[in-house]
């Protein structure tokens, strides 16, 4: 008999753009995925994974420590008996019908959206293996367990996993969110750790779901360092020279880490990546000038928890740009009704093309038909740098409740519509959008009221400066000094929170990555990413290559998911 590979046991995850193929619907909306092995199936009505229900098929004294080959299949199991699953396990191999490589939030989507079964049932019954090597099972490196002033980004319509509720995430909040009222927005905005509780609880109760329908799922916690095609299935080689072996595989694998830019790994003082805060934030004497490359969302959370750790020294955002993401407007109740997929899909169809300029007639009958004016909009949002980020601060906090539609739309359809045309567009029109890369993203990912009154405080203090035009940081004289437009200065720590490229390849995947490239079954896109060559390889987050310069949202990878469950349902 076929020796299974050895799977150990770890504690399951605690209180805690690219399509589906390749292939785009407008039908089905747009926007654009350390350590033993844990194998287990999840109970239908059963206790969670997070009660640690372990059955170990064979009993030891319970002061003798295990070997590696004798820690043995955990029996979380829908209502099978671990000794009984144990045949069955060893008939079935290592092979599943679905694959999922990667645990976190684009994970936890595409389980919930098979489970869901929104348009039918998966057929029969079936394995599905997940795999994710991290301790952080579900939340991924966002949601992990960190500091409490590292909020959510968005209000809870726009958190949902689940494509199209938008009510799924605020109903399991409930309560939970009371104590973390966003005051100016009106809307419960928690810890992350909190949120990574809910894709937890998702994932579980997707789960369990699917164990109803019957089907297996099982989590191997292991790196998947390689893809190939082996006949009818696809084979995954894992860290340890495993092999599993699937028909459909779906890769969440997550984003990159943050650029070092400056090349200033290993020095005493550097932050290479800054999360969780609270570990990188700990060592950070509190007098300490510090200098955190970046003004976006990550630099916002590195001002935001210094300031919330009682730092006194001063804090420097530096970047080329100097401008800070926009603030969250409350939202309005009102969708749009001409730039939409629907509509980009029907000018394509009717024309061969679509361009910037249809783009912008879409929007300009958006604005008109809500009383508003396209070119005042366009004034605003694309001379930001003529004013100081106090005044931007101030007069974005001050419109906060401004009833005008023109900014949430162009922020709602930049992660709905623009994964969709982004491939549709001339490259001359991409070019144009690179250029205003700063200004996208800072419309598309704004930050929370909280924290923007936070940076308004500090920066009216002195505390905080906001810089432009950063040329060059070096370490000197165990700091660094930062030489910008205005000059050079010095600084006793950096962290650096520049936004990984939305294609950027996460070191656990690079090695994978490179084996889909050279098994044929992808090929590597100039610009980033991957172009998958195999219609039963699927992508869910940003890898695929071409895709839209804006990171995914929650919203986008929860439509993401849906369209790939929807091909994993297929015939």
């Amino acid at each position: 008999m076929r020796r299974r590979p050895v799977r150990r046991p770890t504690a399951p995850a605690g209180v805690d753009r690219s399509c589906a193929s390749l292939r785009w619907s407008a039908s089905q909306g747009c926007c654009t995925a350390p350590t033993p092995h844990l194998r287990g199936s999840f109970p239908a009505d059963g206790p969670s994974a997070r009660d640690g229900v372990l059955r170990r098929r064979r009993r030891r004294s319970p002061t003798t420590r295990p070997t590696e080959r004798e820690i043995v299949n955990i029996g979380i199991d829908i209502g099978i008996d671990a000794d009984a699953d144990a045949d069955a396990d060893a008939d079935a191999g290592t092979d599943s019908d679905i694959a999922i490589v990667g645990g976190g939030a684009a994970a936890v989507g595409l389980l919930d959206a098979l489970a869901v079964r929104q348009d039918g049932t998966l057929a029969g019954s079936g394995t599905l293996t997940v795999f994710e090597p991290s301790p952080q099972l579900w939340r991924g490196r966002p949601y992990g367990p960190d500091l409490d002033s590292v909020l959510v980004n968005a209000p809870p319509a726009m958190m949902s996993i689940r494509n199209g509720d938008f009510g799924h995430y605020a109903a399991w909040l409930g309560e939970r969110g009371t104590d973390h009222i966003d005051v100016l927005l009106g809307q419960p905005l928690v810890p992350r750790a909190l949120y990574g509780e809910y894709l937890a609880h998702t994932a579980e109760k997707a789960i369990a779901t699917l164990g109803e329908q019957g089907w297996s799922v099982r989590v191997v916690a292991a790196r998947v360092t390689g893809i190939v095609r082996r006949g009818a299935r696809l084979v995954l080689r894992t860290h340890d020279a495993h092999e599993y072996g699937a028909t459909q595989v779906a890769l969440c694998t997550g984003g990159g880490a943050p650029p070092d830019l400056y090349g200033l790994t290993g020095n005493p003082g550097f932050t290479a990546d800054p999360y969780p805060l609270a570990d990188t934030l700990a060592s950070v004497p509190a007098g300490d000038d510090v200098a955190v490359i970046g003004s976006g969302l990550t630099a916002v959370d590195v001002a935001v928890s210094l300031a919330a750790r009682g730092h006194r020294g001063r804090i420097t955002l530096l970047s080329r740009s100097g401008v800070l993401p926009r603030v969250w407007q409350r939202p309005v109740d009102r969708r749009p009704q001409h730039l939409t997929v629907e509509r980009v899909s029907a000018l394509c169809e009717a024309r061969g093309k679509v361009t910037l300029d249809d783009l912008v007639g879409l929007l300009r009958t958006e604005l008109a038909d809500a009383g508003e004016d396209f070119d005042a909009l366009m004034a605003e949002l694309l001379h930001t740098e003529a004013i100081s980020p106090v005044q931007r601060l101030r007069r974005q906090i001050a419109a906060v409740d401004d009833p005008c539609i023109g900014r949430r739309v162009v922020q709602e359809t930049a992660h709905t519509v623009g994964p969709y045309v982004w491939r549709l567009l001339p490259e001359s029109d991409r070019v144009w959008l690179r250029r205003h890369l700063r200004t996208a993203t800072s419309v598309a990912s704004p930050m929370i009221p909280a924290n923007a009154a936070t940076l308004l405080r500090l920066l009216e203090a002195g505390q905080l400066t906001v810089a432009g035009g950063v040329q060059a940081i070096e370490p000197v004289n165990g700091g660094f000094r930062v030489r910008d437009k205005d000059g050079a200065h010095t600084a006793g720590t950096v962290v650096n929170a520049v936004n990984p490229q939305p294609q950027a390849i996460s070191a656990a995947a690079e090695e994978l990555v490179r084996s889909l490239a050279d098994s044929g079954l992808a090929t590597l896109h100039p610009s980033g990413g991957l172009n998958l060559a195999d219609q039963h390889l699927h992508i869910v987050g940003d890898l695929t290559g071409g895709a839209s310069f804006i990171t995914s949202s929650i919203a986008g990878l929860a439509a993401q998911a849906s369209r790939t469950a929807q091909a994993l349902r297929a015939p």
